[in-house]
């Protein structure tokens, strides 16, 4: 039998090597504004080119990605994240980072998919639910400790110093998943055409995309840019960025379990209807307004908390919808409409933004005034979702 422990403490350094690559190089931004003279306004190209290739490649992996021996498949996709988080350190200028990135995120979005299959193939599914849970949780240490990690090792050593460490930690966890990880062979058939078709027509799987891409999308036209807006707009210190970080990721943590509790109680709408308020007023006190009615750590924590309400809102709402044999599909879709809408959110927020020469940003106000009416569409659609799934209660 399986060593399930050992299995969902891999699968969750796989995960935890993907966040980290995807997240590190928003709030590097700064950095890379001022070692490599890339415009910071443009930083949501960076972001937006991993989480796009991401979406495309886990959507076309669904096809086929069934049909390979599970181990060998999700090593070849994490070494092909490495190589592409190593090129990224040779990059000269945006083309260069945007070309590396787009290398990553094809092969992190298939990362992402082949490590759930894996939990759904090892973990019985009364034990299933738990182990989701904790390979999940690889997103709240990504924040906690590996941003602040990898914003000082910048600080210290260059920014290129956070991925040549990510690169080589992924290459230790392509050795400890070959040695762990079970030989699992593909399963023919288990993700058909047809069972992709219907996952694609189904008017409430639709909506709950829509749902997840909403969410998303609202956050990730701020998210590019908040280091470099607290920074150069500001005058937050380079220094206490990891701090920042650090504070907001351990507000991220607990937020997602206290509210998780609250969905059970009272469910994925009221809760979700609350965060997008508390949501929608941060960035109007600390984006919209000029100068920022909030300080800084209050601005950023409150973002953090706020973003972190809704996905455990919108996450817990959308997951009763798919039917037992549909689950593995319906997260495929999920996840590339969730990488599609923050690339599309980090893209378009670059629209809005032009660098003054000392580096502050201009049109931050038109910016936060589209992310405050996109987030005000949220509650709608918890609501119509809401009112069409069926949760099961437990004693």
């Amino acid at each position: 039998m399986y060593n399930e422990k050992r299995i969902i403490l891999t699968v969750g350094a796989i995960q935890f090597i993907n966040i980290l690559d995807a997240m590190m190089v928003i709030p590097l931004g700064p950095d890379l504004a001022t070692d490599l003279g890339i415009a910071a306004s443009k930083v949501g190209y960076l972001a937006g080119a991993y989480t796009g290739a991401a979406a495309v490649s886990a959507l076309l992996a669904a096809f086929f990605l069934d049909r390979f021996n599970r181990r060998t498949a999700v090593i070849i996709a994490l070494l092909g994240l490495v190589l592409g988080t190593f090129v990224a350190t040779l990059g000269n200028d945006l083309t260069d980072l945007v070309l590396a990135r787009i290398l990553a995120g094809s092969f992190g979005g298939p990362a992402t998919a082949l490590s759930m299959a894996i939990i759904i193939d090892t973990v019985a599914p009364a034990r299933r639910g738990r182990a989701m849970g904790a390979v999940m949780s690889a997103f709240s240490i990504a924040s906690v400790l590996g941003v602040p990690l990898g914003l000082e090792l910048a600080h210290r050593g260059g920014w290129q110093t956070p991925f040549y460490v990510i690169s080589a930690a992924g290459l230790l966890v392509a050795m400890i998943a070959y040695r762990v990880l079970p030989p699992i062979k593909g399963q023919h058939g288990q993700t058909s055409g047809s069972r992709f078709t219907r996952l694609l027509l189904d008017r409430r799987a639709q909506m709950a995309y829509l749902t997840v891409s909403v969410a998303i999308f609202a956050g990730f036209l701020i998210i590019p840019n908040i280091a470099t807006y607290v920074i150069f707009n500001l005058g937050y210190p380079r220094d206490g960025l990891g701090m920042l970080y650090l504070i907001g990721g351990l507000v991220s943590f607990f937020a997602m379990r206290l509210t998780g509790k609250g969905v059970d109680r009272w469910g994925s709408f009221p809760i979700g209807s609350l965060a997008s308020l508390l949501l929608a007023l941060d960035i109007y006190l600390g984006f919209y307004r000029d100068p920022a009615l909030l300080p800084v750590m209050v601005l950023f924590v409150g973002f953090m908390l706020a973003m972190s309400m809704r996905a455990v809102a919108v996450t817990s709402l959308v997951s009763h919808i798919p039917h037992n044999q549909d689950r593995a599909g319906f997260m495929a879709v999920s996840n590339s409409a969730q990488h599609l809408a923050s690339a599309l959110g980090g893209i378009c927020s670059t629209f809005f933004l032009t660098e003054m020469a000392s580096g502050a940003l201009l049109g931050v106000g038109n910016l936060a005034l589209t992310a405050i009416a996109v987030v005000a569409t949220l509650p709608f659609l918890l609501y119509w979702l809401s009112r069409r799934v069926v949760i099961p209660t437990h004693d």
